[in-house]
């Protein structure tokens, strides 16, 4: 089996302006909001296959917009990036399975109920080792670390 080769433009996720500082209150709630996606995917991972997992993950998404303008998408983006790195910071402080499966669950689930449209991308490699990785990208940009470009894409959900 031959895998594709991820294009060398996701190197690395696009490191986008700071956004407004979040409040105290705010870094709060978002904290909540992560670590109850976090639990939402655990148990959505225990019960269905993947492609099951992540529909009910966006199961109460608001609807994307039908058209976006440049200005938009680069917003879309902006938001996608901050929450991408929100969710790695939150959930490298939770024992248990945090790595990259359940982190880009946990970012699809909070992109969906922001009607933010993103993939959920798998990839693997066959040498040296098998290795296989997950990572989330909204507008053809990864929003969480895609791995080191040796992972050829296997789906998108």
């Amino acid at each position: 089996m031959v895998l594709q080769q991820a294009e060398p433009r996701h190197a690395a996720p696009r490191r986008m302006p700071a956004a407004r500082p979040l409040t105290p209150a705010e870094r709060v709630r978002l904290a909540a909001e992560i670590l109850t996606a976090y639990r939402q995917a655990r148990r959505a991972l225990r019960r269905a296959p993947i492609a099951s997992a992540v529909a009910t993950l966006r199961s109460q998404a608001v609807p994307a917009p039908s058209s976006t303008t440049a200005a938009a998408t680069e917003s879309m983006l902006e938001e996608a990036c901050r929450l991408g790195r929100a969710v790695a910071r939150t959930l490298a402080l939770v024992p248990g399975d945090t790595r990259c499966l359940v982190r880009s669950l946990v970012l699809t689930r909070l992109l969906a109920r922001r009607g933010i449209p993103a993939k959920l991308v798998i990839g693997a490699r066959a040498a040296p080792d098998f290795l296989a990785h997950a990572w989330v990208e909204c507008a053809g940009d990864p929003v969480l670390l895609p791995g080191d470009g040796s992972f050829g894409r296997l789906v998108e959900l």
